[in-house]
Order: C-alpha cells, then structure tokens, then sequence
C-alpha cells in the first residue's frame, strides 16, 4: 500500500465565531465589554435577586446605603481570601451573598434567625450598624 502525501494550499486565516464576538464586544470608545462591566459594577457594587427582594420586602428589612456599601466591600475582600458564598449577618438582617458575582442570593430577618441551620455558605461576614455622625 502506498501513500501519498498531498500538501494543501494554505487557507486564510477563518474569522471564528469567538474571534467575531470579542471584536463585536467593543464599543465605539474602543472598550471592551469586560471593561464597561467592571465599571458598571465598581458604580454599582452588589446586586439582589429578584428572590431577595421579595424575601427584604416581605420581611420588612432596611439597610442603608452605607451598610450595603460596607457589605459590598466586605464581600469583595472576603473573594479575595476564598469565600465564595458568604453569610453577611448585619444588625437587623442576615444575607447570603454569591461572591463570584456580587449578587444577594437571599435574605432573612434577625427575628427569623433563632434555630436555624443555614447550609451552602463558606464564611460568614458580621457588618456592625454605621454610625451617622
């Protein structure tokens, strides 16, 4: 049996389908989607679900925005160190908060908090009251 080796022309270079979004995910300014995301998100630093704001509204809880600010950066810093899905237990309200994505999973009132058992967190963030000065 013999065989014979036939060399193909070179094609040109085929423009991928990812290769097509990542030029597509640019805006006109020249930035790209990555990058208006993470300044979206430094603006806007966490996020709730629609099922924690159902479960913060019927529950009556309030959280000022210096406390959300100061739970945003606690969930940052607590990423950094790998936790990923933190317990964020604040003076009226306890939280379970995605890390990777900065959003409010859940929420639950202080008074709801007696004998429970909460599941699928992998560390815990206390965030005392702020004090307005």
């Amino acid at each position: 049996m013999n065989v014979t080796w036939h060399q193909l022309p070179h094609a040109l270079p085929v423009k991928t389908r990812a290769t097509a979004t990542n030029e597509q995910s640019r805006t006109s300014e020249g930035t790209s989607f990555q990058t208006a995301l993470q300044d979206a998100q430094k603006t806007n630093p966490i996020t709730i679900s629609k099922h924690a704001k159902t479960r913060i509204e019927e529950r009556g809880i309030t959280i000022s925005d210096q406390d959300w600010l100061r739970v945003s950066e606690k969930v940052k810093e607590a990423h950094t160190k790998g936790i990923n899905q933190p317990l964020v237990i604040t003076d009226n309200a306890a939280l379970i908060v995605s890390g990777k994505n900065h959003t409010v999973v859940t929420a639950m009132a202080q008074s709801e908090m007696n004998d429970r058992i909460i599941s699928n967190i992998d560390g815990t963030i206390i965030v005392k009251p702020s004090l307005d000065l």
